[in-house]
Parts: C-alpha cells; structure tokens; sequence
C-alpha cells in the first residue's frame, strides 16, 4: 500500500469521525430542541409543581444548555433506575437527574464536568433517638431509592435488616413517615427538602459520602459533551449554580 493510499485512508477516517461527532448537535438543531431525560421525583433537582410542569436546580441549568444550542427544551419524566438504558436507546440526548459521577456509570456513559458537590444523609423520624450514625443502622430496616448511590452505600453497610428499595425516593420517605422503616439514605439537598415539607422528620447530620453530580451523554457524542461543559462552566464561574441552590432550598 502505498504512502499516498495510506494518507488517503487516514483522511478518510478523521473526516468520518469530526462528521460523526457532529451527528447529535446537528440532529438537535434540526429537531429543534434538546431533549433530555430526568427522574422528577428528586426535589429540589427536578420535580413537578403545582400545575404540572417539571421544575427545578437540574431543569434550570439544562435550559441554560438548550438556549446556548438555540434550541427549545423537552424533558422525559423518566424512572432512574432505567435511565441510563433509555439514554443509550436514544429515547433522549442526555441525562441530567441529579446523577453522581461515578467509575461504574462512566463505563457505560461519558460525564460533563460536575455540577454539585453532594453527599449522603440519614434521615429518622423526629421522636427517634437509636440513629446517631451509620453504626446505629445495624439490625434496622432502611429505605432508598432504587439505582441510586443511596442504595450503593446502604448496601456497603454491614448489619442492616432489610434495604427496601423505591422507584422513586417520595416512596422511600413515606415509608419512613408511615413507621415503615427506621431510617432513609438520600442525597443531602433532597433529604433536606423532605425533612423541611415533612412534619415529624429529621436528618443526622453528618455526611456519609463526597459525591460530585454531572450531565450524562452517550460515548459517542463527544461533541455535545463540549458544548455542555462549556455552558456549566460559565455557570459555576457567574455563581449561577449557587443562585438556583438558594431559588430552590426552599422549594
């Protein structure tokens, strides 16, 4: 094969992949919209309001992304726990549902720069005074959402009862409220939301985890994931994402 013919077949190859990276954006723009899937059931994240339209700190950061493509926003109410096999279906270009980066997602999808620093909380009815710590949950019966990193470190712990795992995370405090269960292991914010709009609920206070959210897309669209993190980074440097903490602390 000569020199030429290998050159030929290099350009050939970098053509096809730049075309190929552009796929998506281009599809987007033609669409005219992004569309993205989320669990809105994780207030103050996402979540659906009063009269029916999906809310929160995640849906507000991903029409800052959708404006930046100069594209209109859709989102899928979507159950977390099958949200990533729906992203490599295609059923949306991205995810953004309050997801923590982790090594066993990113084999699977590619992660924009993180968004939120977060961890995990215990939270216990009010008038329950065994739970102090994580030690305490040996012999006890939690609840968590199902998928979530809350299930991963529930299930790390030894000595616990039974994990009772919800599709979505409103089941898994409801249970709590109801004497269900003795305890509920969420992300922080979430835990706070539930403990302020629950009566009868409170948190330990004490981090279980460090956990940093981002942005998911599928491997391939290596474009569209730099095109989000340039839109995140702009939001972290202007303090934008801390300005929708404090919109939606008190959702």
């Amino acid at each position: 094969m000569s020199k030429y013919v290998t050159l030929f077949l290099l350009l050939c190859m970098l053509f096809s992949t730049v075309a190929w990276s552009k796929t998506i954006i281009d599809e987007i723009k033609a669409r005219g919209e992004l569309v993205v899937g989320s669990d809105a059931a994780y207030p103050p994240f996402e979540f659906v309001d009063k009269d029916g339209n999906i809310v929160g700190i995640d849906i507000d950061i991903v029409k800052a992304i959708a404006n930046h493509l100069g594209v209109k926003l859709r989102v899928v109410n979507t159950s977390f726990d099958g949200i990533i096999p729906a992203l490599l279906a295609k059923k949306f270009d991205i995810i953004i549902s309050a997801m923590t980066i982790t090594p066993e997602r990113a084999k699977q999808v590619d992660f924009s720069i993180p968004y939120y620093n977060a961890g995990q909380l215990i939270t216990v009815r009010e008038d329950d005074n065994r739970i102090k710590s994580e030690k305490d949950l040996q012999g006890k019966i939690v609840a968590v959402q199902l998928g979530t990193t809350g299930q991963f470190y529930a299930e790390s712990l030894p000595g616990i009862k039974e994990i009772r795992k919800f599709e979505t995370v409103d089941g898994a405090f409801l249970e709590l409220k109801n004497g269900r269960v003795d305890a509920v292991i969420a992300d922080d914010l979430t835990s706070l939301a539930f403990v302020r709009s629950t009566k009868g609920l409170k948190v330990i206070n004490k981090l279980l985890t460090k956990e940093q959210y981002g942005i998911a897309v599928r491997k391939e669209d290596k474009a569209l994931l730099r095109e989000i993190n340039i839109v995140i980074a702009r939001l972290k440097k202007e303090g934008v994402i801390e300005k929708l903490r404090e919109k939606w602390a008190s959702w």
